[in-house]
């Protein structure tokens, strides 16, 4: 489960982002988290990440502490979780399959069981025949097949993905989002943030947070219970 209880995000301007926040995603829910330009929606994904520190409150994520979380302890609990960016973030000098295999070594995974893992995780993703690409040769889409293939591989408890389909066109929107989902129905807990309707209205079972004015505007889990 994660849990944020009272956060409030302070900039050193004293801009307030957050305020107060309180909510609870069980674990294997789907979300998407949605708002205006400038709501949090980023920050607080970077505040379940520790990429950010709250000015106060507590988040629990799987038993993780994260605001007393000391510093050498981030890169060991980021490895619990997989990240999905707009830009993709894919390395350009390497191929597919050096990308995906990548986040396998940081992890010290072995060499036998990478040779297994990153081909089947490539072909989840219809990707198998580009492995030996380099990302200058993939269309967008492919690129962000490529970002999924690396934040499964290691099998997270959480996926986050902060506005995957920016970057790719409508149908390709579409399978993003539906390939979400079948990761969340195997079990992971997967956080989306977008501004995409169009796809949020095809999904009816993710729960939606919208996030403005510092704080939660709706939750359509509390909607239809």
């Amino acid at each position: 489960m994660i849990r944020l209880r009272n956060v409030t995000k302070m900039y050193s301007n004293s801009v307030v982002v957050l305020r107060d926040l309180n909510l609870d995603i069980d674990t294997g829910e789907a979300l998407f988290v949605v708002g205006d330009s400038g709501s949090g929606k980023s920050t607080f994904l970077k505040l379940i990440t520790k990429e950010e520190e709250v000015t106060s409150g507590s988040i629990e994520v799987f038993g993780n502490d994260v605001v007393k979380m000391k510093k050498k302890d981030i890169p060991y609990y980021r490895r619990t979780m997989g990240i999905v960016f707009q830009d993709f973030r894919i390395i350009e000098n390497m191929t597919v399959f050096q990308n995906v295999e990548l986040a396998m070594r940081i992890c010290r995974s072995s060499t036998s069981y990478i040779k297994k893992r990153v081909p089947y995780v490539l072909s989840l993703f219809s990707i198998e025949d580009k492995a030996y690409r380099y990302p200058c040769e993939l269309s967008g889409g492919e690129k962000q097949r490529v970002g999924l293939a690396r934040a499964i591989v290691n099998n997270p408890k959480l996926i986050i993905a902060d506005e995957p389909t920016g970057n790719v066109d409508p149908s390709t929107s579409y399978e993003i989002i539906d390939l979400l989902s079948q990761i969340n129905k195997r079990g992971t807990t997967v956080v989306v943030v977008t501004h995409d309707v169009s796809v949020m209205d095809k999904f009816l079972s993710f729960r939606v947070i919208e996030i403005g004015n510092h704080g939660i505007q709706r939750d359509s889990a509390k909607l239809v219970s």
